[in-house]
């Protein structure tokens, strides 16, 4: 059995998910609030031929060790919670987080997701909800049949001017729910992301304060993935499978001129 064959395999398999990533990452280029991943990589276990410090004799000991390495494999796939550009809008509904923070969402088990994608809509209650499968926005908030318009402050309050009063009223908060570690987050799908014991519990507040994002009206936040960047990286990656297909080749090589020989 030669060790290169099963190493270069390793090599193999992990540029294949590397690809993967980077696949969705450009895939998703376009979509609001979706954040990039990234593969993280680790090196096997070796094999320890020679103890590094070992005794070479009586009076002396070995500088370094002889260890081969059995390849590499994929650990990890990391989201970047960095922020994305602006996308200016002028939708009343369309809200994002300028800084940490997600907005809460209920699911249609009573569990709650997390998402950064604030291109809200209205139902037919008028309750805000998300623009893909309507989930609702929590805390709920509930706009007015008879409302000229929409106001979300920087804070999160929401208020509307309604038909024939000359004041504003105040009819919900938004809030802002952060996490100790967001890149422990799940996303499952959606531009969503659910809690892990990895994430820490969520840790909810107004707008603006105590670290959390504020909250800016008729924008959007895009996704911030780097288009070029991927593209590098794809092309990285494509040439260390091309490296690995070349060891599978030279080693293959090798054990038909062994074979021929014999």
């Amino acid at each position: 059995m030669i060790p290169a064959l099963w190493i270069s395999k390793t090599g193999l398999d992990a540029q294949q998910t590397n690809i993967s990533v980077a696949s969705n990452n450009l895939a998703n280029a376009s979509t609001v609030g979706f954040k990039k991943g990234r593969a993280v990589f680790e090196d096997l276990l070796y094999q320890n031929v020679h103890q590094p410090g070992g005794r070479s004799s009586a009076d002396t000991t070995l500088p370094s060790g002889l260890m081969l390495g059995a390849g590499t494999k994929v650990v990890a796939t990391q989201k970047s919670f960095t922020q994305g550009d602006v996308q200016t809008t002028d939708n009343a509904l369309d809200v994002m987080i300028e800084g940490r923070g997600f907005f809460e969402v209920q699911m249609p088990d009573g569990t709650t997701s997390y998402t950064r994608n604030g291109q809200f809509a209205l139902n037919s209650e008028g309750t805000l909800v998300t623009s893909g499968m309507g989930y609702p926005v929590q805390p709920e908030i509930q706009i007015p049949q008879d409302a000229e318009s929409v106001t979300v402050g920087g804070d999160g309050q929401v208020s509307v001017k309604i038909t024939g009063q000359a004041e504003s009223q105040v009819i919900g908060q938004l809030t802002v729910t952060d996490f100790v570690n967001p890149a422990g987050l799940q996303p499952v799908g959606e531009n969503l992301y659910v809690e892990t014991q990895s994430s820490g519990a969520p840790l909810q507040g107004v707008a603006g304060a105590d670290g959390l994002g504020t909250i800016k009206q008729g924008m959007l936040e895009t996704s911030n993935v780097n288009v070029t960047e991927e593209l590098v990286n794809l092309i990285q990656a494509q040439r260390v499978y091309e490296m690995n297909s070349k060891v599978l080749s030279t080693v293959d090589q090798m054990m038909s001129f062994l074979t021929q020989r014999t």
